[in-house]
């Protein structure tokens, strides 16, 4: 059984499941987060969905680059949860599935190449407070 954060289910409601996978990236003490400026400034952990016949960890590789702009290294599968939500950009209602891994920023290639997504770094327990949804905060402060 996968662990659910945030709200339920909405009977009636159908949703689309997403396999998605994000990233703890630690170094030098702090995280490596993204925030989503669109359509309101929400603080995530670099990640995203995986693409049919995608295999996950060049999602993660994919995902990381894109909302932040590093190259990453050594992925390691942490845990896994998942939560229910709409998704405005595809106007669509998930059943988010959030496979979680820690992997080392190694090397910062530019700036996001995804629009409207920033860098912020923070350390893990202020990560904690920020991160935009429960499970993201929860992974975060297991390294708090």
């Amino acid at each position: 059984m996968i662990r659910r954060f945030g709200e339920p289910p909405q009977t009636g409601r159908r949703y689309v499941r997403r396999p998605g996978i994000y990233a703890l990236l630690p170094r030098d003490g702090a995280l490596l987060l993204t925030v989503q400026m669109m359509p309101e400034p929400d603080v995530q952990l670099p990640g995203g969905g995986i693409d049919p016949g995608e295999a996950p960890i060049v999602a993660l590789h994919r995902e990381v680059y894109e909302e932040t702009g590093w190259l990453i290294a050594a992925p390691r599968r942490i845990g896994v949860f998942r939560r229910f939500a709409y998704m405005p950009e595809y106007d669509l209602w998930a059943e988010k599935v959030c496979h979680i891994y820690t992997a080392t920023p190694t090397r910062r290639i530019g700036p996001p190449t995804e629009p409207g997504h920033e860098v912020v770094w923070a350390s893990p327990g202020d990560a904690a407070r920020l991160l935009g949804n429960a499970g993201d905060r929860f992974f975060a402060g297991l390294l708090a």
